[in-house]
């Protein structure tokens, strides 16, 4: 079987509220539809998330890279040549948002042809995972209602509390609300979109050290070298690695380094296939992953659910798997649901994607 065409269909939809943290601000999901088309007529589905402020592509980048590079170097392969088509890709540098997707689309056509689903063909450890849900930068008292609303309707009991605002204080007011707000059973963790400087980390956590946090995320700029290392070498809880690793190289640099010590392991920016070699590493290495989200639409959060719910060292931790809530639509003609803080692997062939046709017409920008 073989790929005849690659699609890269821009479309927006809305937030119902922005979505804040320390790196940007998201309005809308403007993100590219991706699809595989082969001879035999089956056609694989991703989402690629553009996130400018982090990555540098953009809604355009991605659909000009898929169109004019991409797809003409992929044609004519087989959908089971994937190390080829990774190889090809990779000729490219940068744009993860555009490779993942591909790669993502051509392993749903591959579980289609098999009659089996991805997360099977990848280890199927488990059909289901808890859930975290990010709550990102508002006044105190509105990140707690947040919070409160979320484990009440959908019993999630995790959250991933967005820091990195100057002055720190302001986040350390934030966490402290939060925690006393939801009690001690509930998990917290932060992630500073590189936003604070390694002194300020320091002092911030510090001021946190008795709210019981999981671990911090991304508290400073990879550019600063020795400070990651020093805030690593002088932490109480683990720092994880997140936009400062999109390629293996850069996670065996952060880690060997001394400047990280988990990994945020994200299919959007990854892949299938990049992703499960960032699994072996991390397991061969004794390092602790969670699965994180890129403000990914359903779509995205689908394909990530099947991701971590294949490896046991993936489905340890609550993944972050929520973010579409915040969406006020999405192109899944059936909707993902989250229950009893969980959410549970698509069942079927493939991913199990299924987009409404309508829904795409009312909200692509290339017609």
């Amino acid at each position: 079987m073989k790929i005849t065409a690659v699609e890269a269909i821009p479309y927006a939809i809305p937030y119902r509220k922005p979505l804040r943290f320390a790196s940007g601000e998201i309005l809308a999901a403007e993100h590219v539809l991706v699809r595989v088309h082969t001879d035999d007529g089956l056609v694989g589905t991703a989402d690629a998330p553009p996130r400018p402020f982090t990555y540098g592509e953009t809604q355009a980048s991605v659909t000009s890279v898929i169109r004019d590079l991409f797809a003409p170097a992929v044609q004519g392969l087989g959908v089971l040549e994937r190390e080829v088509v990774h190889a090809r890709l990779n000729r490219t540098v940068a744009n993860p948002v555009a490779k993942a997707a591909i790669d993502m689309a051509v392993w749903d056509v591959l579980g289609q042809s098999l009659g089996v689903s991805v997360s099977e063909l990848l280890g199927g450890f488990t059909d289901r995972l808890r859930v975290s849900h990010m709550v990102g930068f508002a006044p105190p008292e509105q990140m707690v209602a947040e919070a409160e609303r979320i484990r009440d309707e959908y019993g999630i009991t995790t959250f991933k509390v967005k820091v990195g605002r100057d002055p720190f204080t302001d986040d350390v007011a934030a966490v402290r609300a939060l925690r006393e707000a939801l009690g001690p059973d509930v998990e917290l963790y932060i992630d500073g979109n590189r936003g604070w400087t390694a002194r300020d980390a320091a002092r911030a956590l510090r001021q946190m050290a008795d709210l019981d946090l999981t671990f911090a995320e991304e508290l400073t700029d990879a550019d600063d070298v020795l400070g990651r290392r020093w805030l690593v070498s002088q932490s109480t809880i683990p720092m994880f690695a997140d936009e400062s690793v999109s390629r293996p190289g850069e996670v065996t640099r952060e880690l060997l380094g001394g400047s990280a010590n988990g990994i945020s392991i994200k299919t959007s920016r990854t892949g299938f296939t990049t992703s499960q070699r960032l699994v072996g590493l991390c397991e061969g290495l004794g390092v602790d992953v969670v699965i994180g989200n890129q403000i990914d639409t359903q779509i995205g959060s689908l394909c990530a659910a099947a991701f971590g719910a294949a490896f046991r060292i993936t489905s340890r931790r609550p993944a972050e798997l929520s973010n579409f809530l915040d969406q006020t639509d999405d192109l899944l003609a059936e909707p993902l649901e989250i229950s009893d803080g969980a959410l549970r692997v698509r069942q079927g062939t493939g991913l199990g994607i299924e987009i409404d046709e309508d829904k795409l017409t009312r909200y692509r920008k290339d017609i």
